[in-house]
């Protein structure tokens, strides 16, 4: 397709849902799909914006920011293994500088940002609070941080294994291809601990939400247990591989003949009834909050 071009070097106003799909279209965690769309609902990306992505993992958030706007970005990350991804991913992108770096000593002045992207990292950190102050000192006044985090009230079939183990013996599996929504997290977040630990780091909160309810039986394994380590490891044919990486969403044709597709197709059904904030209390995948830094 020929947008990429097109979009980078126009002014942006808010994304339109049609180039939000398209973007997410190779996706097969509908949590990630909704990620996306709250983060650029929040985080609106000017020509003149700079905005920080930390961590940016292996560059997804950067690539579609790259994809719909002009606008400078900076990715972040500890774990220097992922920040070679990342290179290889997008490093060959325009206005796009990637940092080896810690969230705790973030390599930048205060108030360079206009936004920041907090999105699945609260809950590896073992002081959480501390990781947002650092944000928020980064933050111009008045800017947006976006967060979200695994909601601890999660659906049963997102992560039966560990629903299952928490409802019955008070346990989780935390690392490994069991591990689901658990993995490698210090904790999970209801609504009321999130929201304490936002405020406790001088943000103002202008919005929670929740979102994914509705899931396909152990979506969770299946997406990074299996598929990820298959996607990763080069085991999967070019044109499924093309259709199952979030980077290449540019590149796939939609054939329901490819494998990936037609697998992409049954998720998409169960996540047709979806919407972008559930009611209070109902069981959901992802927790997110918009956050300003004050402006004074």
């Amino acid at each position: 397709m020929a947008m990429k071009g097109f979009f980078v070097n126009m002014p942006t106003a808010s994304i339109d849902p049609q180039t939000i799909a398209h973007m997410t279209r190779n996706e097969a965690d509908m949590a990630f799909k909704k990620r996306v769309q709250t983060i650029f609902e929040w985080i609106d990306p000017q020509d003149d914006s700079l905005i920080l992505d930390m961590p940016c993992g292996r560059g997804f958030y950067l690539n579609m920011f790259r994809y719909v706007s002009g606008c400078k970005l900076v990715g972040a990350d500890l774990d220097w293994e992922v920040m070679q991804k990342a290179r290889h991913n997008i490093g060959h992108l325009p206005d796009i500088m990637l940092n080896h770096a810690n969230i705790y000593a973030l390599p930048y002045p205060d108030n360079t940002f206009d936004g920041v992207i907090l999105s699945e990292v609260l809950e590896h950190l073992d002081d959480d609070v501390g990781g947002l102050k650092e944000a928020l000192r980064v933050l111009k006044p008045g800017g947006i941080a976006a967060i979200t985090v695994p909601n601890a009230n999660y659906p049963f079939w997102w992560d039966p294994i560990n629903k299952t183990l928490e409802t019955l013996f008070n346990t989780h599996i935390g690392s490994g291809p069991l591990a689901g929504l658990w993995a490698n997290h210090v904790r999970l977040y209801t609504r009321e601990q999130l929201q304490e630990s936002v405020r406790s780091a001088g943000f103002i909160i202008d919005e929670t939400r929740a979102f994914t309810h509705y899931s396909f039986p152990f979506i969770h394994n299946i997406v990074y247990g299996l598929g990820k380590p298959l996607l990763e490891s080069g085991a999967l044919p070019k044109n499924m591989a093309t259709a199952a990486n979030r980077i290449t969403f540019d590149e796939n044709q939609g054939s329901i003949l490819n494998p990936i597709n037609l697998g992409l197709s049954v998720l998409n059904y169960f996540d047709r009834k979806n919407v972008l904030n559930e009611p209070p209390g109902r069981s959901t995948v992802n927790l997110a909050v918009k956050a300003r830094k004050p402006d004074v």
